[in-house]
């Protein structure tokens, strides 16, 4: 991802050459993004990085803003204007890296508003996908950028058949992580398909077992946004157990609970990524 933007990525903008101020240096072990220029006279004052995580995009879609949550590789800076570098405008910071980015082929999916200065921009190159959103504050004394380089989070820890009917009959339900979707979306991705094959291996060995498929998602974006995601996807998973396996659909019910049963906080990415999960819950007989 990074090579692709040192490539694409035709900044506007220039690095200022002069020597740091005492106090305004750059944050220890920060660097700007490659390929994206800071706005000259700043320096990082704060910096962070995540492997992965998510952030929750303003987009402006049929003249009404709405939040897109996109996850990935993540970087947060805030860059501060130095004491002797000439006052830029909020505005002005905000065009300098809307027109940035539309000259490296990107669009820019929310303007500046009148009452804010925040912009949301996106780039797709290469069927990679990088986000970016800038937001000014004090006047253009400082400004803040997010940057999410789209990924799916890459799953290390599956849970076999076996496994799978243990926690059943010493719970009644069990967490199943290797099911994966786009951001928003409900359609099964490929690499899903070795944990559907455990669960379809789970009901074929237990004949008269039946299950609900649960839908959880973490707590970024709106709840009935969240709801109707986790039913949908609890749907999807169905679907794909009777079309793909041969699992009868009288065996298996959809359900979507959306943030409601939490299993870890949603303050970290950790949390919200072990909130995101298909679960399957033993139908207890009657």
């Amino acid at each position: 991802m990074r090579q692709i933007f040192y490539a694409v990525f035709v900044t506007l903008l220039c690095v200022l050459k002069a020597p740091m101020a005492f106090g305004e240096a750059d944050r220890a072990g920060s660097k700007d993004y490659p390929g994206i220029s800071r706005m000259p006279g700043y320096y990082i004052a704060d910096y962070r990085e995540s492997k992965f995580d998510s952030f929750a995009f303003t987009v402006t879609e049929n003249g009404e803003d709405k939040q897109r949550p996109v996850d990935g590789h993540l970087y947060s800076f805030r860059y501060d204007r130095k004491k002797d570098a000439q006052p830029l405008s909020d505005l002005q910071v905000i065009r300098n890296f809307q027109n940035a980015m539309q000259s490296a082929g990107g669009e820019v999916l929310r303007d500046a508003g009148t009452q804010d200065r925040e912009t949301t921009m996106r780039l797709v190159k290469e069927g990679r996908e990088i986000w970016v959103a800038i937001a000014t504050r004090a006047h253009g004394d400082l400004y803040l950028m997010t940057i999410i380089e789209k990924q799916a989070m890459q799953q290390e820890v599956t849970v076999n058949a076996k496994a799978m009917a243990h926690d059943l009959g010493d719970s009644g339900r069990v967490a199943i992580y290797g099911i994966h979707f786009d951001t928003g979306k409900s359609e099964v991705k490929p690499e899903s398909e070795p944990s559907l094959v455990e669960i379809a291996k789970l009901l074929n060995q237990s004949p008269t077992l039946k299950v609900y498929i649960v839908g959880h998602t973490d707590m970024v974006a709106d709840l009935g946004l969240n709801m109707r995601l986790s039913q949908t996807r609890a749907q999807a998973v169905v679907d794909a157990l009777v079309s793909k396996h041969g699992i009868s659909g009288s065996r298996l019910i959809a359900f979507g609970n959306g943030p409601y049963a939490p299993v870890a906080s949603n303050k970290t990415e950790e949390g919200r990524a072990k909130n995101r999960r298909v679960e399957l819950v033993e139908i207890g007989i009657q």
